[in-house]
């Protein structure tokens, strides 16, 4: 019997079709990587009996990313990030896929792929095909051994169908997503990296971790601020409108509509108003009755989507889309990422449509549409891609919650419109003539409300009946007079038009065109007002305006259009791979010297702008090097700064800064400083010269004094080390002397911490270890607060092991967990990993902890 390794791109998606392919008879195993499932049941693959696997993977298996010494912002200078080598990396190191995925297909003959079916999930077939080479029997390249099934919702009639129908994966496809990857690390990276350093080393008020610079995110950003400029450069103009309001038989009054609309010239509008200021009355010349059409929606795709989301449920698109992804996996919509508006020929709409015949809120509309049959949806837009997106089961307000039923309750009622009748209605225009100037009244009246029934936000509003009319029919005017008005400016983007923008500049892709305004709110570049506008930060609109008054191309949609356009062309198999990655990337290195070189342009908007580093800030803890006040810098990034010597240090980010008891490092003279994330979250002590600059070769940049090597000093890891970390590789439990009176060990890798002697006068660590390998505690306590058995004051012992420490000792969720191995003395497994007894010379010992 073969075995069948399928591969699906999430776990809730893995669970969902092997359910729909095993008929519910499958079992159901965690793998080892704690994040993902394996579902095996036996049935027959190409007619022949075979035993099915189904995993998944997370998103993608592996990420594009530079050589490790590339990554050193210090060293490298950012315009070898354009030639530099680059590698593939684990995308989520900690979940091991790779190793996963090769795990589960050894002894496995076929490799089936259930990946998301656009280009991002064709390059992670890919991925999972390269990490299970090998693994799997047979060349996992070829088109016997491997299959892709395409999809595009979780119902029983499409899994089956599309298992029936397996294909090979698109390589093409899958390099075009490689070239963009790799385009948008290189020019993102050193444009951002360039920027960043330039600007943060110069002024203290930017309140942003990253200045951050991208192909599709930059252009986004420039649409906004493009509105911005147009709202401040607007002058408003005045002028004049002439109203003529009427008397009809039943005494309402109307105010007609002057033909010419408006004048802006005062004088030649007070003529006009001089002709028929003396007419008494207004001669009707003719009345139109017309019926019109209010057009049903075409079918909905991922932009008309995030439009809506955005401008009519108030949701912002990125969150529209991680709510509308869990609707598909889930089975309750078909595939929610498509640019296709045209329903396929064979496509079930009767079906489809008849699921929802017993929904309360509009289900009578179905009925209704089912029995006068089906209107044929409009023609719209073949992508070729998938369907467009509609609901594939009936769900309620009880099935769904919050945002996720409010966006199923949109998309069903679009699906429904698309079929129902189009809005009727009629028009009666009368027109009236009042000396020789021509006005008009219009009114409305619904004659069939159509599809608004079902879409009730776009139904007909109240009717606007005019009076009877009767053509040369005299009315008397009530008055005449001329308007005084204001043209005003326009308003802010909102998502909704900044996505239609995007769209027809082709920026993005509709996956990643949520993305991308997503990134520039994260940025601090927008804020999201009312009514979902999007407002430009000064920072925001400085680096536009820079960008402009460098090299506008930076800014301008047209230049991410034409590389959109080129890896088109590399998923179509029209062009070759290299060669448009060589070319565009040649063209963005220029622009980047040319950028490098007029930085000067862009540095005199930011003088204006922001505050130099020098006046930011309040005086903090004392320079080494001067003995002056380092200033603290609390906008984003975080850091201090020296007014005399003019250097800045970067500081840990995301908690609180502290001095600590105005102790100095023993190697620079610089003032000791804690970092910590709350009262119950991790913190240490740390030199800022230190955290920049690491004394020692087995030091890193960005770590404390748990880390640091220092053989006496007596805040260093040498002194306050306990234990090697139960959770993590490589990671040491460090007493935490700042904690002080709430003491606690923290593991300076991973976020562990242990919670010890709670109200301690003083806590210390012994050079004596434990038979477990941990180093002993002493802890002192005063005699009205001691904690210890039998009213004792001191004692010193094992952490882990001392019967006395047991009830003193709070371990975080992660670390209770292995409880059971710190009390397992006796078996002679101590804590689960033995540390070696350290020698007596603190040197040796000091080793013995990175050894």
């Amino acid at each position: 019997m073969r075995t069948v390794l399928m591969v699906a791109e999430k776990p809730s998606l893995a669970a969902s079709l092997a359910t729909i392919l095993s008929n519910g008879k499958n079992s159901s195993r965690k793998g080892f990587n704690g994040a993902c499932s394996i579902h095996e049941w036996n049935g027959t693959f190409q007619n022949v009996p075979a035993a099915f696997k189904m995993t998944s993977v997370c998103g993608h298996v592996m990420g594009v990313d530079f050589l490790g010494k590339y990554n050193n912002w210090a060293k490298v200078d950012p315009a070898e990030l354009f030639t530099c080598p680059i590698e593939k990396k684990e995308a989520m190191p900690k979940l091991k896929m790779p190793q996963f995925l090769w795990q589960e297909a050894k002894g496995c003959d076929k490799l089936v792929l259930w990946l998301d079916c656009d280009k991002e999930g064709e390059n992670i077939c890919f991925e999972v095909m390269q990490a299970v080479s090998g693994a799997l029997s047979g060349n996992v390249y070829s088109n016997s051994t491997t299959f892709r099934a395409r999809f595009s919702a979780i119902t029983d009639k499409d899994i089956k169908a599309a298992f029936h129908s397996l294909v090979y994966p698109n390589e093409n496809e899958a390099r075009s997503v490689d070239a963009r990857q790799e385009l948008d690390l290189r020019i993102g990276c050193a444009f951002t990296r360039f920027q960043t350093k330039f600007f943060q080393d110069r002024y203290g008020d930017l309140d942003a971790l990253l200045i951050s610079y991208g192909p599709c995110q930059t252009p986004t950003l420039g649409f906004c601020v493009q509105r911005h400029d147009e709202i401040q450069t607007f002058k408003p103009e005045t002028y004049w409108v002439l109203q003529v309001t009427i008397n009809t038989k039943d005494g309402q009054e109307i105010v007609l509509d002057w033909e010419r609309v408006r004048c802006f010239d005062k004088d030649i509008a007070s003529m006009f108003l001089h002709m028929i200021r003396d007419q008494k009355e207004a001669k009707v010349t003719s009345v139109t009755c017309k019926q019109m059409t209010k057009t049903r929606p075409l079918a909905l795709n991922t932009v008309e989507l995030m439009r809506v989301a955005s401008s009519g449920l108030g949701m912002g698109p990125h969150h529209a889309m991680q709510i509308a992804e869990k609707l598909y996996t889930q089975g309750f919509i078909s595939y929610p990422r498509t640019e296709t508006t045209s329903y396929p020929e064979n496509f079930d709409l009767i079906g489809v449509l008849q699921q929802q015949v017993g929904n309360s809120d509009w289900g009578r509309d179905v009925s209704e549409i089912l029995s006068q049959g089906i209107n044929r949806p409009r023609k719209g837009h073949d992508a070729g891609d998938h369907p467009p997106i509609t609901p594939m089961k009936a769900a309620s307000r009880n099935t769904l919650e919050g945002d996720a039923w409010r966006l199923y309750d949109y998309i069903t009622r679009h699906f429904i419109a698309t079929l129902a009748k189009d809005c009727l209605y009629l028009t009666t225009t009368v027109t009236f003539s009042v000396g020789q100037e021509v006005f008009s009244a219009t009114g409305k009246s619904l004659i069939d409300p159509g599809y608004t029934s079902v879409m009730i936000w776009q139904a007909f509003g109240r009717n606007e009946i005019l009076p009877a009319f009767t053509a040369k029919e005299m009315v008397p005017i009530r008055d005449v007079r001329l308007a005084e008005r204001q043209t005003g400016p326009p308003d802010y983007l909102t998502e909704a038009e900044l996505i239609t923008l995007m769209e027809k500049h082709g920026i993005g892709t509709d996956a990643s065109i949520p993305v991308h305004i997503n990134n520039i709110c994260q940025r601090n570049y927008v804020t999201v007002g009312g009514g979902r506008k999007l407002v430009p930060t000064t920072l925001g609109i400085v680096l536009v305006h820079g960008y402009q008054k460098i090299d506008p191309q930076l800014v301008l949609p047209t230049m991410r259009s034409a590389v959109e356009k080129q890896l088109n062309l590399i998923a179509q198999g029209k062009a070759n791979f290299t060669a448009v990655l060589n070319h565009t990337m040649e063209i963005f290195r220029l622009k980047f010297q040319y950028f490098v070189l007029n930085i000067e342009g862009m540095d005199q908007l930011f003088e204006v702008s922001f505050s130099p580093l020098s006046a930011t800030g309040k005086a903090h803890s004392r320079c080494g090097k001067c003995r002056r006040y380092l200033k603290l810098i609390p906008a984003k990034p975080v850091r201090l700064h020296c007014p005399h010597c003019d250097e800045t240090y970067n500081l840990p980010q995301n908690g609180n800064i502290k001095i600590y008891k105005e102790l100095k490092c023993p190697l620079d003279d610089f003032e000791l400083l804690t970092w910590s994330s709350g009262s119950k979250g991790k913190s240490y002590t740390f030199c800022p010269y230190c955290f920049n600059n690491p004394p020692f070769r087995d030091m890193k940049k960005g770590f404390g004094c748990n880390t640091c090597t220092h053989p006496t000093c007596p805040h260093s890891l040498n002194t306050n080390g306990v234990s090697n970390c139960v959770e993590c590789d490589g990671g040491i439990l460090v007493l935490d002397p700042s904690s002080a009176p709430k003491w606690k060990f923290g593991c300076n890798k991973c976020d562990i911490i242990i919670h010890i002697f709670d109200d301690a006068a003083k806590v210390y660590v012994q050079d004596d270890t434990c038979d477990c390998g941990s180093q002993l505690v002493s802890v002192e306590y005063k005699e009205d607060k001691t904690k210890l058995p039998n009213n004792l004051t001191e004692f010193t012992g094992c952490v882990f092991c001392s019967k006395e420490f047991f009830n003193l000792v709070e371990k975080h969720k992660a670390v209770a967990s292995r409880r059971a191995n710190y009390v397992s003395k006796s078996s002679g497994r101590g804590r689960g990993r033995r540390k070696p007894k350290p020698p007596k010379d603190k040197m040796s010992q000091l080793a013995a902890y990175f050894v």
